[in-house]
């Protein structure tokens, strides 16, 4: 299924930030301080960026959040705009400030970061109105865990009722409560959060699958356990298996899972299978690992489908 005039359309019910950037040479201990090494200001959100993969990679984009009444706001919502992306169901909140991450790369490209979500935590029934209308004529619905949950659910369950699927990637990590696993179609979360989602501490394949099954137990269609650099664990009622990950050159690995994100959106959106719709994300998730930044790194669809095929020549 596509949306109107033959595109794949996914709408994005999350969180919009700008990024605050800082590369150290170590992160600092208790009491600590350390110099930096640099500073820059980046656009963010595990919501906009999905946003940003996913339009990029071809897709019609309709963003649903809110940003606050300040210097941030407007220009996160130029540079969505800038990408294509239908920002009109974006709320401008004047009580809230734009949300904020604070991250701290280090040399590896491993990242510590501290979120602020201001006007996105403040999301409420002007969204559940506005994600509603966006979802007219949609494909793909996709969530994270950066707006009201009560809100997302809600959100999923109408997505849901009209046919659309539902890719919710839980982070940050948190629990979820019975019905937000039943109205997923598929799960995204990464090792950590797995483990916040079934207790099952996940620290290789083995435990990775063992933590896929438990998230289909508690009514999930797809569980999809994000692995970094040791690729995934997929498992639905068919099949569990791992597919491996693409062998690049970390610089920055703070939008992989929302590079992967959106592959697999606009995959899914476009009626590829299961399989290719993940190999889609992969490969956007690897190439996004090779450039710095959130949204600035996500890839177009010329180079992701060249990574692909040059996959399918080396095997």
């Amino acid at each position: 299924m596509t949306g109107s005039a033959g595109v794949a359309t996914v709408v994005v019910l999350g969180s919009i930030n700008m990024d605050l950037v800082g590369r150290v040479s170590r992160m600092p201990a208790g009491g600590e301080t350390i110099m930096g090494e640099s500073f820059h200001t980046s656009p963010g959100g595990k919501g906009a960026n999905q946003a940003v993969a996913a339009a990029r990679l071809g897709a019609d984009v309709r963003m649903v959040g809110r940003v606050g009444d300040d210097a941030f706001g407007p220009a996160l919502l130029d540079g969505l705009s800038r990408d294509g992306i239908d920002v009109s169901g974006v709320a401008i909140d004047p009580a809230n400030s734009t949300g904020i991450a604070m991250i701290l790369l280090e040399p590896d490209g491993e990242n510590r970061i501290i979120a602020v979500y201001g006007a996105n935590m403040a999301c409420d029934e002007a969204q559940l109105e506005a994600a509603i209308r966006a979802l007219h004529g949609a494909d793909v619905l996709m969530l994270q865990l950066e707006v009201p949950l009560e809100l997302s659910l809600q959100v999923a369950e109408y997505a849901r009722s009209q046919g659309i699927r539902v890719v919710w990637d839980p982070a940050p990590a948190r629990d979820l409560p019975p019905e937000a696993f039943a109205a997923a179609d598929v799960l995204t979360p990464n090792q950590s959060e797995a483990e916040i989602l079934t207790g099952v501490r996940v620290v290789d394949g083995a435990s990775a699958k063992a933590a896929a099954r438990a998230i289909l137990e508690k009514g999930a269609s797809v569980a999809i356990v994000k692995l970094g650099e040791d690729g995934l664990v997929l498992a639905n009622s068919d099949e569990v298996l791992h597919m491996p990950a693409y062998k690049v050159n970390v610089v920055d690995s703070v939008a992989a899972g929302d590079a992967f994100g959106g592959g697999l959106a606009v995959g899914l959106a476009e009626g590829m299978a299961l399989r290719d719709a993940i190999g889609l994300g992969m490969a956007a998730g690897a190439l996004a690992v090779t450039r710095s930044g959130a949204q600035d790194a996500m890839p177009g669809r010329e180079e992701v489908q060249a990574l692909i095929e040059g996959r399918a020549v080396e095997e």
